[in-house]
């Protein structure tokens, strides 16, 4: 039987991490964590308690209310995926939302945000088995992962991707709203002060602006099973 591995994936926002990452839990059997859903629960928290705004963030009103925010994923049979739970509640439909998008890199910023989850990951993802998925798995929650990815594209192809997304689901969107949103997540992602986004030394990079899902998964795939037989 073989050993199982930990898969690190980081990247840039709307660059299809979550994806890759679902599909690679169901192949290989691996549990898959979301990291990103956590931190969107957290903000929607803040922002159902008026903590946190465009032009407004209550650092220290937030951090005195984490020990009320309460996360789990559960299993939906029907979805075929994990949805986020914030205080027993399902809310995977409201953390995806444009909304709440503007003001996630604003709260994850917060070293307090960031402590609170990065133990609750690390916890996970003890007995390996796992994929994960963030901005910073491979650098700070799990450095020693048997593999790291560092995925990225194109501002414009990942806007692309996402205003799709949000149009098939039916919100209202605009496409210029959305590729000012990937933007201004870039900028706020890579120059915090605290974990911000960047490559590991020893992550992969991989460009997939011009690819499709299929075929950056059978290459992902190819970089796993090299890996699983490196262990075996």
């Amino acid at each position: 039987m073989r050993n199982k591995i930990t898969i690190a994936i980081d990247g840039f926002s709307s660059t299809g991490k979550s994806t890759i990452a679902k599909l690679l839990a169901k192949k290989y059997n691996y549990i898959y964590v979301d990291t990103g859903a956590m931190y969107r629960a957290v903000t929607l928290f803040a922002k159902q308690n008026l903590l946190v705004g465009i032009d407004f963030l209550k650092i220290e009103e937030l951090i005195s209310n984490l020990a009320h925010i309460s996360l789990e994923f559960s299993y939906n049979d029907v979805a075929g995926s994990a949805e986020m739970f914030l205080n027993e509640i399902n809310v995977e439909k409201e953390i995806r939302t444009l909304e709440v998008s503007k003001l996630v890199s604003k709260v994850a910023s917060i070293s307090e945000v960031r402590k609170k989850l990065v133990a609750e990951q690390k916890e996970m993802g003890k007995k390996g088995g796992i994929v994960m998925d963030g901005r910073d798995i491979g650098t700070v929650v799990f450095p020693d992962a048997e593999l790291k990815l560092f995925m990225t594209a194109s501002a414009d192809k990942r806007a692309t991707r996402r205003y799709k997304e949000l149009i098939d689901r039916g919100d209202n969107v605009g496409f210029e709203d959305i590729l000012f949103n990937v933007q201004e997540r870039d900028r706020i992602d890579s120059t915090r002060e605290d974990s911000p986004l960047r490559k590991a030394e020893d992550a992969i990079e991989f460009d997939n602006s011009d690819m499709g899902i299929q075929e950056q998964f059978e290459r992902i795939c190819s970089l796993v099973d090299t890996k699983l037989n490196q262990i075996e």
